[in-house]
């Protein structure tokens, strides 16, 4: 089976799908604590979110990623088994059954896979992150505002996904769509290796030699441990990237990558890169579960087999 497979994209929105309604409370406390200095702690963010907005204020802004993520994911996870496929199969010249997992292939698709998703989920990070920080109390956190920020009040800037959108473009053309491009491509390339490759080898240590396909456990723990690895790692570029997304509602405070690094050290030290690296790792372990999970099942339904088949 060599060909283009079209049932990797199908299972990768459903997998996304399960990801996000997992994972989005505490991606809501890990935007908060990376792009604002009003919480001391992982707790204290929580406690004060559910005291201002209850239990619905972790749920703010789910709407748009459930239904784009979800679209992202499956274009990240067919183009990644897809890509996968085809290096093993060129280098090997085998038959897909017979073919084994080598690092250089997965390395590679695994970095494709991490540029497409960049091209794709900036504006989708962007938008999550406004509408996630837009109820911000922005007069304790943001110094120096400009007068249209202070008459605004507490009042929210977007009332929407698509108000959102309209406004940013507006305001900031469709380049600011992209901002945060940079950090993200910084983030994601080397952000996906780390979540693909720990996925498929520890999916092959895992399960026996003599199982055709890893169990749905081992597919549970396999994809748990990969994003737990890859979130965590992922935290100091994730924290740049929160930053300059959420920067330009009220001012902007960056003028770049290195600005943006530069500030934040400065202000608050090298633990600030490190800022919301717990909650990424616990977070990284449901959601990525629930990823992989929903993906291997989708595609084994799809296809009809009686085995889970990695990517």
């Amino acid at each position: 089976m060599g060909s283009f497979q079209l049932e990797d994209f199908a299972a990768g929105w459903i997998g996304g799908a399960a990801s996000i309604i997992v994972g989005h409370p505490l991606d809501t406390v890990k935007t908060r604590l990376q792009a604002s200095t009003n919480y001391g702690s992982t707790l204290s963010c929580i406690r004060t979110v559910y005291r201002r907005e209850s239990v619905f204020g972790f749920f703010k802004g789910m709407s748009f990623p459930l239904a784009s993520i979800a679209v992202y994911n499956s274009v990240v996870f067919g183009v990644f088994s897809n890509m996968q496929r085809f290096l093993s199969q060129h280098h090997a010249r085998e038959s897909e059954a017979s073919r084994s997992h080598t690092l250089s292939d997965l390395l590679l698709a695994s970095m494709v896979a991490g540029v497409v998703s960049v091209s794709l989920g900036t504006p989708v990070d962007l938008i999550k992150i406004r509408l996630q920080m837009q109820t911000q109390p922005f007069q304790e956190g943001n110094l120096g505002l400009k007068p249209r920020a202070v008459a605004l009040g507490v009042q929210p800037v977007y009332q929407g996904a698509v108000h959102c959108i309209a406004t940013i473009v507006r305001t900031e053309g469709l380049a600011g769509m992209y901002r945060g491009v940079g950090a993200m491509l910084l983030r994601d390339v080397p952000g996906y290796c780390l979540y693909f490759i720990p996925y498929v080898f520890l999916n092959d240590w895992i399960t026996p030699e003599a199982c055709a396909g890893p169990s749905p456990w081992a597919v549970w723990l396999a994809g748990g441990l990969a994003g737990a690895i890859s979130w965590g790692t992922a935290t100091p570029m994730d924290v740049v990237k929160s930053r300059l997304q959420a920067d330009g509602v009220y001012l902007n405070k960056y003028k770049g990558i290195l600005d943006c690094i530069s500030q934040s050290y400065r202000k608050e030290g090298l633990k600030v890169f490190f800022r919301g690296i717990t909650v990424n790792t616990v977070r990284g372990f449901p959601m990525s579960a629930a990823m992989f999970l929903g993906y291997e099942l989708s595609l084994q339904a799809l296809r009809g087999d009686h085995t889970v088949t990695s990517p």
